[in-house]
């Protein structure tokens, strides 16, 4: 009988083999690793019928289960949502290669001239929820990184998960890369995600995408660096001097052109010397909003529900917003510094003193002007794909791409120095 591997050593025979393709990965010309890329995507496109049967399996099971409509959201594939995937794998294609970029360059008093060039981190594991196009997204952004990916997503997505990792493995093995680089953990044992955590030497960086409580168990328990972001406790604050036209049409589209993902706004902020605040929370809740609102809101629109303390701290992911009003920008900051969870924060301001104060001083990845948060997206930005947005301070932050997934080294070229 064949005695069944523990977590810790089914981990470490994937991260093997993952070092491997690692390394000869870091070594790969841009053209060779694009090449792959590009036929992973092709081989996305060729496998629609597949995956979209797959994901139907995944979505009948989350039904019945009673998923949130957000989670289900988030889980759907429609062709649509499919050429969109392989499109996205083809645009990581197009970007420039980070891997042996000079970042800085100069001479040491010794004469030794120094160089510190960017370098692949190596193996990447990805914890991630729901989203099977982080499947590919990841993929395509670890391999044209030069990293080796070791994917371990949800269990409501494990068919979908599946059917692109095939897809895409066979793309990159069709173009001579190996399929080895791109690593997926089937089973569905919470203990294999433990075992990744711990895998310090084995694994060098870990990305959660998910929920606050996967993003917490990775935190607490991570023995290996860990890019994370926090709750998108996103706001938008529409300062007094705000056009109305502007405002209204930037809140809608915040909350509602798509209330799943992390770059939705969940709190909304009005400078009570605004005079439309009334005609903009109604407009709101037009749209088909539920606003929770706080004491001066609710005096100008008593339709809408009470906000409670915890309102202010929650990451609805769904068409809900909570709603207050301050006073002015410094209101809105104060706001801001107590419940933001330091994603994505936006300005609708016509007054542009107080919008570079609101830009200079909100500590968030990601700060707009005029702009709605949903923009926070690595594609909106000419990244490409994304692995996440990081809401932290060291190593990468906002949304997390080809550059974000490197790390450098420092080369010296001497002519015989010694340090005597």
């Amino acid at each position: 009988m064949t005695k069944q591997l523990s977590p810790q050593d089914q981990i470490a025979a994937i991260a093997a083999a993952a070092r491997t393709a690692s390394s000869v990965l870091a070594q790969l010309p841009t053209a060779t690793k694009a090449a792959g890329v590009r036929a992973a995507a092709a081989a996305i496109r060729d496998a629609e019928a597949m995956i979209l049967a797959a994901n139907a399996q995944d979505m009948d099971r989350a039904t019945a289960q009673g998923l949130s409509g957000a989670m289900l959201d988030r889980l759907r594939l429609d062709p649509a949502r499919v050429a969109a995937m392989a499109a996205g794998v083809a645009a990581v294609a197009a970007l420039d290669d980070p891997v042996g970029q000079v970042i800085d360059q100069r001479t040491a008093p010794s004469g030794i001239a120094l160089a510190r060039v960017r370098v692949p981190i190596g193996v990447i594991g990805i914890i991630y929820e729901s989203r099977p196009n982080v499947t590919a997204d990841a993929a395509a952004l670890c391999v044209m990184s030069g990293n080796a990916a070791i994917l371990r997503g949800g269990s409501e997505a494990a068919a979908s998960n599946a059917a692109i990792h095939a897809a895409f493995v066979a793309g990159l093995t069709a173009a001579g890369v190996s399929g080895d680089a791109v690593q997926r953990i089937a089973s569905t044992d919470r203990a294999l995600v433990g075992a990744m955590l711990t895998a310090a030497g084995a694994i060098d960086m870990i990305v959660p995408r998910g929920g606050k409580s996967l993003v917490a168990r990775v935190q607490a328990e991570a023995r290996v660096p860990v890019l994370a972001h926090l709750d998108g406790i996103n706001h938008v604050y529409v300062d007094a001097s705000a056009d109305p036209a502007m405002a209204t049409a930037i809140v809608v589209d915040a909350k509602m052109r798509r209330t799943g993902i992390c770059g939705a706004m969940e709190t909304l902020l009005i400078d009570r010397a605004w005079p439309h605040a009334a005609a903009l929370i109604a407009a709101l809740v037009a749209s088909g909003c539920d606003v929770r609102g706080d004491a001066g809101a609710r005096a100008l629109v008593p339709a809408i529900g009470a906000a409670t303390a915890q309102d202010w701290d929650t990451e609805y992911l769904d068409a809900i917003a909570s709603v207050a009003l301050v006073d002015g920008v410094a209101g809105a900051l104060a706001h801001i510094a107590a419940h933001g969870s330091h994603h994505t924060d936006a300005i609708v301001a016509s007054d542009a003193a107080v919008a570079e104060r609101f830009l200079a001083q909100v500590d968030s990845a990601i700060v707009l002007w005029n702009a709605s948060t949903q923009f926070a997206d690595g594609g909106e930005f000419g990244l490409g794909a994304e692995i996440g947005i990081a809401t932290g301070r060291l190593h990468a932050r906002g949304p997390v791409a080809l550059e974000g997934l490197t790390s450098y080294k420092w080369i010296g070229r001497g002519a015989g120095q010694v340090r005597g």
